[in-house]
């Protein structure tokens, strides 16, 4: 069963969310590239004795002007601007735009500037929406997120917003995990071409609470194009020359996506010799940790196909499954862009049953015990009660296989069970 979800499962998020029925013929490929900025905002600026005022306003709408014209040559794109002069739009008018537009992706261009006027930080970065990760993020958010204050309908929509509320957490947790894996493969795949084909160096994608990205309904990226307070960094993105570099790779970013996206409707061509699958299932191993979290936690950063595996007292959560080489490495990447940077893959022979323990359950754990009137004891009444360290443990079942575990753990969410863990259990 396990074997059976192959080569299309780790674009199936994105390709429920892109509208991939439409390509036939009846709707382009839609993206609205977002200038950032405008107008009496600025953005980052810093003026140099040789290169003059540098600001953020120019360099992006530069950049997303080249690349609207290269995605214009080509008749499978439609190209909406959310600005094409020096004109402040507000973030409620950019994101109502890409959503009535019905946009396959938005891309956000903006330029970068550190906390400090020292010229040591340098290079790109790409964000997608999600949780707070650290200062760093933190300070670019604020620095983006601040120019909701320059509108009315921004500040009446996003200024009682409080990204620190639990209230807001939750729904920006429902909300992110829509989008987040086609937000991190895009956003993996311009950083990608910034190193390889620029020689920039790449600061990788990076996930925050960003305004102009929350409300979107599509994968969407926010781009750092580079510092403005490097001179090198700011002497390149000024130039014309380096504007066309960058719109360059955003582009060969944006074709190579909607290939990804066209594989999972168009058969493969047949000139294509087919990828011969390995011997064994591969999955991405995302931590070990004592701690047990529910699939839709934000420690797992919005990613899905997670399979959790208790073992000797950790918990081990585990992203994806596949046997086909490319798949493996493609997990390994989008999990690394989503924050697991120690994530690795590994091997699991499949149908292998343990020569000595099995698997079983762990249907639920803590410090209580569950109520004669649960509803759980009255799904499962044979569950097993143990209790080590002052946290009762109920487990379900023996099984030889780890497919044998997961397809029982099937049967109890199809019967309301959720969130059960499977456990290893060694004699």
């Amino acid at each position: 069963m396990i074997r059976s979800i192959l080569y299309n499962k780790i674009f199936l998020l994105f390709v429920v969310f892109v509208g991939f029925s439409n390509f036939y013929g009846q709707k382009k490929f839609t993206l609205v590239l977002d200038a950032g900025h405008g107008g009496s905002d600025t953005g980052a600026t810093r003026t140099y004795p040789d290169l003059g005022p540098v600001q953020e306003k120019d360099i992006t709408l530069g950049i997303v002007l080249k690349l609207g014209r290269m995605l214009e040559k080509n008749k499978e794109y439609k190209v909406i601007y959310t600005r094409k002069v020096d004109e402040y739009p507000s973030l409620t008018y950019r994101t109502n735009l890409a959503n009535k537009s019905d946009a396959d992706l938005f891309i956000s261009v903006h330029v970068n500037s550190s906390s400090s006027r020292s010229a040591t930080a340098q290079g790109t970065e790409t964000f997608v929406q999600g949780p707070n990760q650290n200062k760093t993020n933190l300070d670019v958010a604020k620095a983006e997120n601040d120019v909701i204050f320059l509108d009315d309908q921004d500040r009446e929509n996003f200024a009682s917003y409080n990204p620190n509320s639990p209230e807001s957490l939750i729904a920006l947790k429902i909300q992110q995990s829509k989008y987040l894996e086609a937000s991190l493969i895009i956003g993996g795949l311009v950083e990608d071409n910034f190193v390889k084909k620029d020689k920039r160096l790449s600061r990788g994608v990076k996930q925050e609470n960003l305004h102009v990205l929350r409300m979107n309904a599509m994968p969407s990226i926010l781009i750092e194009t580079g510092f403005v307070n490097n001179y090198d960094d700011a002497r390149y993105i000024s130039s014309d020359e380096g504007q066309q570099a960058i719109a360059e790779s955003i582009y060969n970013a944006i074709v190579s996506y909607k290939k990804m996206v066209d594989r999972n409707v168009k058969k493969p061509e047949p000139e294509k010799p087919a990828e011969q699958p390995l011997k064994n299932d591969f999955r991405i191993l995302l931590m070990s940790t004592p701690n047990k979290y529910s699939t839709d936690d934000p420690a797992l950063k919005g990613l899905k196909y997670i399979l959790t595996i208790k073992e000797g007292g950790l918990y081990k959560y585990y992203y994806g499954t596949t046997n086909y080489a490319s798949v493996r490495d493609t997990n390994l990447k989008t999990a690394k862009d989503a924050g697991f940077r120690n994530a690795s893959a590994i091997s699991f022979v499949p149908n292998q049953s343990l020569g000595a323990g099995y698997y079983t359950l762990e249907v639920y754990s803590g410090k209580g015990k569950l109520d004669s009137k649960s509803p759980i004891l009255k799904t499962i009444p044979d569950l097993i009660r143990n209790k080590e360290n002052g946290v009762f443990y109920y487990t379900y079942g023996k099984y030889k296989s780890l497919e044998e575990a997961v397809k029982a753990q099937k049967d109890l969410e199809q019967k309301g069970i959720a969130n059960t863990v499977i456990e290893k259990k060694l004699k």
